[in-house]
């Protein structure tokens, strides 16, 4: 649904449909690599380091950290390259789009995440916390879908 909300920000000018083959693209990320990975990330994080009661812990700040700076840029790069190869434009190009892209996302990733990561591990019990993020996610998908999406510059061509 996040890309069909980009599809429509993209198309609102020229009237073109909507692409059901990329929404779906999109659909099968969320139901096969975003759900599970949220799911276990979480569970393993909680499992190597519990949650305290209390939320403005040091605990609290270093599975912020964990999260955002260690599994933010794997999962990331992910992306990027599992729609450079979902959408037959290979390696070459996931690689180039790391290079250009990668780091200009990761700053907007810790700008809506930082917080949004805080809120989730410090107050929310562990079996809303996907949901949490999906929801928040459900707007940085319009984000990586708009940028994913976006037409090849001329250095990367």
């Amino acid at each position: 649904s996040g890309d069909a909300a980009a599809q429509l920000i993209e198309t609102r000018e020229s009237g073109d449909d909507v692409d059901a083959a990329r929404v779906a693209r999109w659909a099968f990320f969320g139901f096969i690599l975003q759900a599970p990975w949220n799911h276990f990330f979480y569970m393993a994080l909680d499992g190597a380091i519990p949650p305290t009661p209390e939320p403005f812990t040091v605990v609290t700040l270093e599975k912020v950290g964990i999260d955002q700076f260690v599994q933010a840029p794997v999962f990331t790069a992910l992306i990027f390259v599992f729609f450079a190869v979902i959408e037959g434009k290979g390696l070459d190009y996931a690689k180039n789009q790391l290079q250009t892209t990668l780091v200009p996302t990761l700053l907007k990733n810790w700008a809506v995440f930082l917080p949004a990561t805080f809120v989730n591990l410090a107050f929310l019990p562990n079996e809303l916390r996907v949901l949490f993020l999906n929801s928040v996610f459900f707007f940085w998908v319009i984000y990586l879908s708009l940028t994913v999406n976006a037409a090849p510059t001329a250095a990367e061509e």
